[in-house]
């Protein structure tokens, strides 16, 4: 039974589809797409590291500045890496020398 009176308007479906609809899609993908991202840069630190140098000293290695720099890293992924940007063509280095360090 329907009830009918003063105020009161009978509920109407609204039309499928429309640019309402569709407006509404997009604003909550865009909603979640920035949420994805705020929460990605979060994960991954805020901001891209930058570079550093480090000067090598005596005892130190490829393998113990990799370490150091890059705990949670795989270490021997790190060294290559650290070959690459210094355009060296193996793990020896000199007492003195200047190594950028990929971010």
């Amino acid at each position: 039974m329907y009830a009918a009176g003063y105020g009161i308007e009978p509920w109407r479906a609204t039309r499928t589809g429309g640019f309402r609809q569709v407006r509404r899609a997009a604003l909550v993908l865009g909603v979640v797409a920035f949420c994805s991202l705020g929460l990605a840069v979060a994960a991954h630190g805020g901001t891209a590291p930058a570079e550093t140098t480090v000067v090598v000293q005596p005892g130190d290695t490829l393998w113990s500045i990799a370490a150091e720099h890059y705990p949670a890293d795989d270490v021997r992924v790190r060294v290559d890496d650290i070959e690459q940007a210094n355009g060296l063509a193996g793990p020896v280095i000199q007492v003195g020398q200047r190594l950028r360090l990929p971010g």
